[in-house]
């Protein structure tokens, strides 16, 4: 196995929905691409690095929220996609696609978050069905809506 390029990420990476139990969804804007939202996204720094701490290191960059303090569930997902080409330069040359896990980490109700400003503008608590529909993702989209399926609450 051939080492990767320092400065290169691996594509290998988590898909962290935060939502409360009534189904309100975190999400964030880029700060690269203003008017793209999502939810906690990040790669593996290291090719044996657990999922849980890629996602515990992610959702504390990002948010300042402490994975340790709630409830993160693997979801037992994964998507395999094409990364967008003007992200590819991040990878190794030759890298075309990503590996993505899918987690939930539910908070008991919407926190304040501290972002980090060279990775987001703003963020939103929003119900899941607009969250849904602000995604850029279809694996974001498609992991807010399987957060209603695995968790119907009543209206």
């Amino acid at each position: 196995m051939t080492a990767r390029p320092a400065g290169t990420k691996i594509p290998e990476s988590v898909l962290v929905v935060i939502h409360t139990p009534d189904l309100r969804v975190l999400l964030l804007e880029r700060a690269d691409h203003p008017g793209f939202w999502q939810s906690v996204t990040g790669s593996k720094d290291a090719a044996d690095e657990p999922l849980t701490l890629t996602c515990a290191r992610e959702v504390l960059e990002e948010t300042g929220i402490d994975v340790t303090r709630h409830e993160l569930t693997d979801w037992a997902v994964t998507h395999r996609y094409e990364i967008f080409p003007h992200w590819r330069h991040r990878y190794p040359e030759g890298v075309t696609h990503n590996t993505e896990h899918v987690f939930g980490l539910r908070v008991p109700a919407p926190v304040a978050v501290t972002l980090s400003p060279r990775e987001h503008l703003q963020s939103v608590w929003l119900p899941w069905e607009e969250a849904a529909g602000r995604c850029f993702s279809w694996s974001n989209v498609q992991a807010i809506q399987d957060l209603a399926r695995r968790y119907p609450v009543s209206r």
